[in-house]
């Protein structure tokens, strides 16, 4: 298939370059003129603008937005509906809030362009290993997207099987699912952000009391000097709370104990806060995630060392950047 990327920043890039592994053909475009020049190096064809890339899209055109949630978006989208025709799609795979994909999808509907909202999850390793994919917009036009989501998607893998799972639908197993109607995409992968802001909270706190642990406010006898690497390490091989997000933390303490490159500045994107907003609406107890949400707020006023643990995982699977100054 021949799909337009817009967005070429580490995701965004990533993702074109998966899609032309694949086989597929990308037609890239950024208002940074050398990340399209540098994709168009691997093969992909370069647009000087919007209008350029619909003119060199086949019929129907797909157009994949990979920008930053908000005006970035919202401007790219207002854009690129009266370059389309009847039957074009746009997909917003950025981490757009779901109620806007709800609007967008009723006002791309007036011109019968179709509209998806796309939640990827893979951060800057999702090239190697596949992104997740949460999947929003009508089944037919989901559907006929398939082999580009396919392509992108981690597929199978040797992660064994679920025991008593029968489902005659194996996308889920292969790393993408059709969630809903547009909005459903995102809001999955906001809820999926809002518990990952748990989870990273948890291991940062546990390892902060690991580390006090040999605090000169506690009686002598009681003081631990834990090697931090190697408590993670071993957590890591057969423990029921190995994750991804405990490997990353691995790394980042095997590299320095002390992870003296992180400022523990905490920064959240948005979806955190969504999802306490969605909690407050349907009147579902959050106690876990709005903690979460909240230690990140305080974290940029007195930093502790689980706050540097959260840089070093956000760094990580991210490369979100929060290193001193």
């Amino acid at each position: 298939m021949r799909i337009g990327m817009i967005g070429l920043g580490r995701m965004g890039s990533n993702i074109a370059r998966r899609l032309m592994r694949a086989g597929h053909e990308v037609v890239a475009f950024d208002h940074d003129d050398k990340a399209a020049a540098a994709l168009a190096g691997e093969g992909a064809t370069a647009a000087a603008s919007l209008e350029d890339m619909a003119g060199k899209l086949g019929s129907p055109r797909i157009f994949w937005s990979m920008l930053p949630a908000g005006v970035p978006t919202e401007s790219t989208i207002d854009a690129l509906v009266p370059l389309c025709t009847a039957g074009d799609v746009i997909i917003d795979g950025g981490n757009s809030f779901y109620k806007d994909d709800i609007r967008r999808a009723k006002s791309c509907r007036l011109k019968d362009v179709h509209y998806v909202d796309v939640g990827t999850s893979g951060g800057v390793w999702g090239l190697e290993r596949g992104y997740c994919m949460m999947i929003g917009g009508d089944k037919e036009t989901v559907d006929m997207l398939d082999p580009i989501f396919d392509a992108l998607a981690p597929g199978f893998g040797d992660i064994p099987r679920t025991t008593g799972r029968n489902a005659p639908d194996d996308r889920a197993e292969r790393g993408y699912i059709h969630a809903g109607p547009a909005g459903a995409g995102h809001f999955v992968k906001m809820v999926h952000n809002g518990i990952e802001y748990g989870l990273m909270q948890a291991y940062a706190e546990g390892f902060d009391i690991l580390k006090g642990k040999a605090s000169t406010v506690l009686p002598e006898d009681e003081r631990f000097e834990l090697h931090l690497p190697d408590v993670a390490e071993v957590w890591r091989r057969g423990s029921v709370i190995s994750s991804w997000l405990l490997d990353l933390s691995a790394a980042a303490l095997a590299s320095d104990e002390n992870l003296g490159k992180f400022s523990g500045k905490v920064a959240d994107s948005g979806e955190g806060r969504w999802t306490i907003d969605a909690a407050m609406e349907e009147a579902v107890p959050a106690h876990v995630l709005s903690s979460a949400l909240y230690a990140r707020y305080r974290s940029r006023v007195e930093g502790t060392f689980g706050d540097k643990l959260l840089s070093a995982m956000r760094f990580g699977f991210g490369g979100h950047v929060e290193i001193p100054q």
